[in-house]
């Protein structure tokens, strides 16, 4: 038998281990976690014009990158990162590391990623994807009124990123996809739109004339979206100028003193292109430059129930009714058969019948003795001359 100091001894030993077990954490460091993220980066090289932006160039911006979709191109973390033009991204090495480990990571590489806002402002042009670093939270959520806050506060926390783009010297006069080139070493925004993905279907005629955004006369709508984007402003007029005359409607690009493009349109395709730039004489062209070979065909086969077009012509046979029976499966013995629809003979067969007479005494019975109506007792024939003798009870 063992002493008893020995299990004293052995239960003391056991709790002071207890705790020493429990408290055993197994701790990542900085380096361990992000030892695979890439750091490596090559600047972009964009020619920039020299002119600054102006007010139209910076809707322009605002209208064509807002909720535009791309890709990461490298782990984005939740902060604000800095990217010169064609220079250098701030953080950058260790501290770029740092940032994804302290802050988390947004996105990444291969995640999609949506602009969700655009601000420019000074030599910047600052660009929030999926929401931002920052909360966004009403002022009425630091007002509290007996203690108690007047707006609930969700406490969502911040799952973005934001990239400023810095200009030295200013924004320049900068387009929607040279912004989108600067930033490709961050976010790849080659997604192809429905416009883009429409044109690479067409022949390559077609698809030449889009890629250099010329519009050429027997395009339609679509095509000269592809081309040239939305136009700036829509005319509707009548051909002639009075109300016989056939409707058209022209999209106008550009505005003086830059080279302004005039798109007739009659019906779905392009009528004619006027090109008026300056100091140059008007140019017209009004002549069909496609053939119909090169426009994509818009027909569709359409079939009532269960008829095929190709095979029901060839036989010339009626169309067969649409069923819910298998192919080959024998029709049911307690069929209704054809629906039977009044023809000309009823209606005439109908018409001859006569009408059934009404009940004899009813108000509608024509041959009805309509009684006289009746005649006050003063008047009666009978009554003239007789006393008149006063009737007992109330007057009526």
């Amino acid at each position: 038998m063992a002493h008893p100091h020995k299990w004293t001894l052995l239960a003391g030993c056991i709790a002071l281990a207890a705790p020493a077990l429990q408290s055993q954490v197994f701790v990542v460091g900085e380096k361990t976690a992000t030892a695979d993220i890439s750091t490596s980066f090559t600047p972009t090289n964009v020619p920039l014009s020299k002119d600054k932006l102006n007010e139209r160039g910076r809707r322009e911006l605002v209208r064509n990158l807002e909720a535009e979709q791309g890709f990461a191109h490298r782990p984005l973390p939740i902060g604000v990162l800095s990217l010169q033009a064609n220079g250098e991204l701030s953080p950058g090495g260790d501290k770029y590391r740092q940032m994804i480990y302290q802050k988390g990571q947004a996105a990444a590489p291969g995640d999609r990623v949506v602009v969700t806002a655009l601000n420019i402002k000074g030599d910047q042009i600052v660009l929030d994807f999926n929401g931002g670093p920052y909360a966004k939270h009403r002022f009425l959520s630091h007002v509290q009124f007996n203690d108690a806050p007047v707006a609930s506060n969700n406490a969502e926390r911040p799952m973005g990123s934001r990239i400023t783009l810095v200009f030295p010297g200013g924004v320049p006069d900068i387009s929607a996809p040279e912004v989108k080139a600067l930033l490709e070493p961050m976010v790849d925004f080659g997604v192809k739109s429905s416009e883009q993905a429409y044109a690479d279907t067409l022949p390559p005629r077609l698809r030449n004339a889009i890629a250099a955004h010329e519009v050429l006369v027997g395009m339609d709508r679509r095509m000269v979206l592809a081309a040239l984007g939305a136009p700036e402003s829509k005319v509707r007029e009548q051909e002639s100028g009075d109300a016989n005359g056939a409707r058209y409607e022209e999209w106008i690009y550009g505005h003086v003193p830059q080279t302004v493009k005039f798109i007739r349109f009659t019906g779905d395709r392009v009528k004619s292109v006027e090109i008026a730039a300056l100091g140059k004489p008007l140019e017209i062209h009004d002549k069909n430059e496609l053939e119909d070979a090169e426009m994509p065909s818009n027909t569709r086969q359409i079939a009532m129930g269960d008829r095929v077009p190709s095979k029901d012509d060839e036989e010339g046979g009626k169309p067969t009714p649409p069923t819910l029976r298998l192919p080959g499966e024998p029709e049911p013995a307690n069929t209704q058969g054809k629906v039977q629809y009044p023809t000309d003979k009823d209606a005439q067969r109908k018409a001859d019948r006569q009408p059934i007479p009404a009940a004899p005494g009813s108000p509608v019975d024509p041959n009805a003795q309509t009684p006289p109506p009746s005649t006050p007792p003063a008047s009666r024939p009978q009554d003239i001359g007789q006393p008149q003798v006063p009737r007992l009870g109330p007057t009526p």
